[in-house]
């Protein structure tokens, strides 16, 4: 799997943001660089673009850089806000300024550290404690420099500062690389060692179509106690890692969606529309298969799964 590391550090190495353009829509949607983000931003413009009449652009970018853009009137809609791993922008953008408001309803999700269920029976990695040992780090050195590599997540996503905190509070950081990629990327590398048998852990998050698509597990580790998480953003704290901690599990997860305040006057159907989308995960699960294991375009996708959910669509729109 020497190959799967190489694509991975490749990838981090070429990551750019690029800037954000400026508005030319009746509502601006920024996009994750994630699938489920990406098919619920396309599933938002379809709907109201076809059943409401407004105009509507994609805006891509990392988190932080939507985040930004969102507080400052450039983007409408955020449609994938992961609490808790949003938290420091939540409490920037909607609880002090109130630019942005996030909508209640949010969608159960899970988070963690995976691995296939043959690496968890074949080689013995079924805790996060495995990840420490000399024996695991072997299994997962797949450059031979002697320590093993784990995919953490992209670069600039919240939770790949998270998953940062929790390898140095759970000490596996001493026997792991963490890799920051492109899950695109990742993805391959886990597809590849799913198809030939290799050891391989993970960040993981469900609702995600790689559970429908390989057998996986999430690594045992102590349940979530919120006295053991300290979680500092380097906008807080210059020296954020050393001064976070996180040893035992993620919380349950939710998502949420936002939309800038102000545009429940502007478009108040679309923002009518949001509070009442409801998306479970299995939706969410269904729709990510569809973009990234069928390769359906995304704007193809969600107009065919609008008319699949007409009634669903219509209770929506209040219909």
């Amino acid at each position: 799997m020497r190959l799967r590391v190489l694509q991975w550090v490749t990838a981090a190495a070429l990551a750019s943001a690029a800037a954000l353009p400026a508005r030319a829509a009746d509502v601006v949607i920024g996009v994750g660089d994630w699938p489920s983000a990406r098919a619920t931003a396309h599933l938002v413009k379809a709907i109201a673009e076809t059943r409401l009449g407004a105009t509507v652009e994609l805006r891509s970018g990392a988190t932080a850089e939507l985040w930004e853009a969102a507080g400052a009137g450039e983007i409408d809609i955020l449609p994938e806000i992961w609490l808790p791993n949003d938290r420091a922008q939540v409490a920037r953008h909607v609880d002090r300024t109130h630019a942005v408001t996030l909508l209640p309803r949010g969608v159960p999700a899970r988070q963690g550290l995976c691995t296939t269920q043959q690496a968890a029976e074949e080689f013995g990695i079924r805790s996060v404690d495995d990840l420490s040992s000399r024996k695991t780090a072997e299994l997962l050195d797949t450059d031979a420099d002697g320590t093993g590599e784990i995919w953490i997540g992209a670069e600039g996503w919240n939770s790949t500062r998270v998953e940062q905190i929790r390898a140095k509070s759970y000490g596996y950081d001493r026997t792991m690389t963490l890799i920051e990629a492109d899950e695109p990327v990742a993805m391959a590398g886990i597809d590849v060692a799913a198809a030939l048998g290799e050891p391989i852990v993970f960040y993981c998050y469900e609702p995600h179509h790689m559970f429908a698509l390989h057998d996986l597990v999430m690594l045992d580790e102590p349940g979530h106690d919120p006295t053991t998480w300290t979680i500092r953003s380097p906008d807080e704290d210059p020296d954020w890692l050393a001064n976070s901690t996180a040893s035992t599990a993620w919380a349950v997860s939710f998502i949420h969606m936002a939309h800038r305040t102000g545009l429940e006057t502007e478009q108040p159907e679309v923002t009518d529309m949001l509070a009442r989308m409801d998306l479970q995960p299995d939706a969410i699960e269904a729709m990510t298969y569809a973009l990234i294991v069928e390769r359906k375009e995304p704007d193809v996708f969600a107009r065919e799964w609008i008319a699949a959910n007409a009634d669903r669509v219509n209770g929506w729109l209040g219909q």
